[in-house]
């Protein structure tokens, strides 16, 4: 019998370490698979013998978040997208969190994937995408790109889906900071209806305070940037933080979300998912917040996300 190697069900496994951090990304959907800060985990992510569940660290590709039954109008011409989420007849995440990612470039501390984005159902784009991981004195670095190479403008918007983790029981223990002026609302297919203010609602975390019974699975927008241009979302117990930041200029929009579907024992068991997004659902439909990129237009940004004991 011929030797054989089993395979990650999420492909090939790329590591970088810089002091006592370590972060692995996957060659299905070119997404983290594990980032840990001084031996314990920054992001809730998944082993190496399963598949991502719940969108955990994955890319969100031309589009984060929903389109209503899959559908949307550019260019003048009518799209069907794949319903990927059948329960609420929704096209859900975009269409890259299962395409297989190559490796570009690899050092100790960075590493570059890259995919191109073909034409599919509901999809007539041709976007090159590239994220490059770096980790440094201040964390994690994420800067996504993507290039439209066709001849056709295309639409497009991007999202991640890191879970956020101080190694707590629940994310009822953990102290949320959320720093967002308005939040969407939403239907029973979780699409957007409407735009409330956050004073005053069960969302409100301006004020940083515990979770407990909240349930969150919300957009966010109206978000504070610091003096560095960037808002930053966290959670925390007593002695450890984690916090996602996003440069605001470009990532309008965050989705958190407590778990509160996801199956018995894991349900408000695996970290916060904090999802920056340029976009909210519905945006291929709605045009909010949707990019259009240009024949051999290139948009880049950065987010990343920081952990380390509470001063």
């Amino acid at each position: 019998m011929p030797d054989t190697q089993a395979v990650s069900p999420s492909g090939e496994q790329w590591v970088i370490e810089r002091g006592d951090q370590r972060l692995t990304v996957v060659g299905v959907g070119g997404g983290i698979r594990s980032y840990d800060v001084a031996g314990r985990p920054a992001l809730f992510g998944y082993p190496a013998d399963a598949k991502a569940d719940a969108g955990r660290g994955q890319l969100l590709v031309p589009w984060p978040n929903r389109i209503a039954d899959g559908r949307y109008t550019f260019g003048g011409k009518d799209q069907q997208l794949p319903l990927t989420e059948p329960a609420k007849h929704n096209a859900s995440h975009g269409l890259v969190r299962w395409a297989t990612w190559q490796l570009v470039e690899q050092t100790d501390a960075a590493l570059t994937v890259a995919h191109r984005l073909m034409p599919s159902p509901g999809w007539d784009g041709i976007l090159d995408l590239a994220v490059r991981y770096e980790l440094g004195d201040d964390g994690l670095t994420a800067t996504p790109s993507a290039t439209n190479v066709g001849t056709s403008p295309a639409p497009f918007g991007f999202g991640a889906h890191p879970y956020l983790t101080v190694g707590e029981g629940s994310v009822d223990e953990l102290t949320l900071s959320l720093p967002a002026g308005q939040y969407l609302t939403v239907d029973d297919r979780l699409l957007p209806t409407g735009r409330a203010e956050v004073a005053g609602s069960d969302v409100d975390f301006r004020s940083p305070r515990q979770i407990g019974a909240a349930v969150i699975d919300t957009a966010f927008t109206g978000l504070a940037a610091g003096d560095d241009g960037r808002w930053r979302i966290s959670v925390s117990d007593e002695r450890w933080r984690t916090t996602l930041w996003a440069d605001a200029a470009d990532f309008g929009y965050a989705q958190v979300f407590t778990g509160d579907s996801l199956p018995a024992g894991r349900a408000r068991h695996t970290g916060v998912a904090v999802e920056p997004m340029t976009c909210p659902a519905g945006a291929f439909a709605t045009g909010e917040g949707l990019i259009v990129l240009q024949p051999g237009q290139t948009w880049s940004a950065a987010w990343g996300v920081q952990a380390g004991a509470v001063s």
